[in-house]
């Protein structure tokens, strides 16, 4: 029973960790937006929620030969691929944040978790209702 409760919320998981992630790279760029030579990032949610509902994980560990090693994350600690956005206007210091570009993903990420978590609020809400009688 719980495995078909994991299976039912698995997915609604996967979609909010990602979109968290999403939201503080997306936050990192604001927060850049004066850095010289900082290149804006994002990641490809529709590619990454494909690959983490499929088992697959861009983040890669060591491999430890003995229980009592401690493994480390190979590279670095992003949970997804992190790509560099091209610009549509570079500017003279080679910073590629575009401030419209980044506060309109971060609002479209904002609604898209709140649909997330009211969608996965209904269901757990059914299931209450259900258990209720």
């Amino acid at each position: 029973m719980i495995d078909k409760l994991n299976d039912l919320f698995q997915f609604h998981q996967n979609a909010l960790n990602l979109r968290s992630f999403r939201q503080e790279v997306i936050a990192s760029n604001i927060a850049n937006a004066d850095t010289p030579g900082y290149k804006a990032r994002d990641i490809d949610f529709a590619a990454a929620l494909q690959d983490v509902t499929a088992g697959r994980e861009a983040n890669l560990s060591l491999r430890t030969s003995n229980a009592r090693h401690i493994g480390a994350a190979a590279g670095n600690n992003d949970p997804v691929k992190v790509l560099y956005r091209t610009p549509a206007q570079p500017s003279i210091d080679g910073n590629t944040v575009d401030m419209n570009v980044e506060r309109n993903r971060f609002a479209e990420n904002a609604v898209h978790i709140d649909a997330n978590l009211t969608f996965l609020n209904g269901k757990i809400k059914t299931l209450l209702a259900a258990l209720q009688g």
